[in-house]
């Protein structure tokens, strides 16, 4: 199967950014994408940290996903977006990733779990966790499972995706730049791809602030397509044979102790 990462700089006009996306999705359709993942926060990006999101998020059924909806349905693929969903009367909203199928309808919505209150920010002053199950879904040969930016420093949400079936991982992402932090992306894409022996595609926001740098990761953590520091798709292979072909060389999913491995499984002080 041919999929896409697409990254560009979401701002803090919805109509833009649907334009953006519309571009972007014909961009990889017309390379014979059957899926597109963008990032993080795609529908409107988070802005200035004192100002709230609720007055600016959508709800589910909303322009965005309605757009996210018909791009899927009239280019016959599978598109993943990041956006801002509302939560009736709460001044928080939710981070979340909504999935369209090529028949346009909604394969379902991720709430992101972990929030980014490290390296200075604090995201959960304005954002919910989402508390709800986590997103797996089938598309042709291939089980797709969905994490959030932040997600990635939790390797046991990747795990928890892969037990569910998933072998190939979705990663919308707003990775913000600083000291070592583009090091970080691509270690910690390479790590979750190749623990959990699967695929990876992550789809950051390039910009000012963002990292951009999208990837795609194979399951032995060889990257197989990337982007740089401007907006644009890439696209790759993905295979279901190599997967297996892997996972019969690194048998590490069917090598855990759990019995160990959990017995003291307290998250530290």
């Amino acid at each position: 199967m041919r999929v896409a990462i697409a990254q560009f700089t979401a701002n803090l006009d919805p109509g833009v950014n649907r334009e953006e996306i519309r571009k972007l999705t014909a961009d990889a359709a017309s390379r014979g994408a059957e899926l597109v993942v963008f990032p993080e926060a795609a529908a409107r990006d988070f802005g200035d940290p004192s100002e709230p999101l609720a007055p600016v998020a959508e709800p589910l059924g909303g322009p965005f996903t309605e757009t996210v909806a018909d791009l899927a349905r009239k280019h016959e693929l599978v598109v993943a977006a990041g956006m801002l969903e509302r939560i009736e009367g709460s001044q928080r909203v939710h981070n979340t990733v909504v999935v369209a199928g090529p028949g346009g309808d909604l394969l379902g919505a991720y709430r992101k779990l972990h929030l980014f209150d490290a390296f200075g920010h604090r995201e959960s002053d304005r954002i919910q966790p989402g508390d709800g199950p986590t997103l797996v879904f089938q598309h042709g040969d291939f089980s797709f499972g969905v994490l959030t930016c932040y997600d990635l420093r939790f390797p046991e949400i990747a795990r928890d995706l892969v037990d569910q079936g998933a072998n190939v991982l979705l990663l919308p992402a707003a990775w913000v730049q600083g000291p070592l932090k583009e090091d970080h992306w691509v270690t910690l894409a390479r790590a979750r791809a190749i623990e959990s022996t699967s695929y990876l595609l992550g789809a950051s926001q390039v910009g000012n602030i963002y990292t951009g740098r999208s990837l795609i990761v194979d399951p032995l953590g060889v990257v197989v397509a990337a982007l740089g520091d401007r907006p644009g798709v890439a696209v790759a292979e993905i295979d279901a044979e190599r997967i297996a072909e892997v996972r019969e060389r690194v048998p590490s999913l069917r090598h855990r102790r759990y019995a160990v491995s959990l017995r003291d499984a307290t998250p530290p002080p």
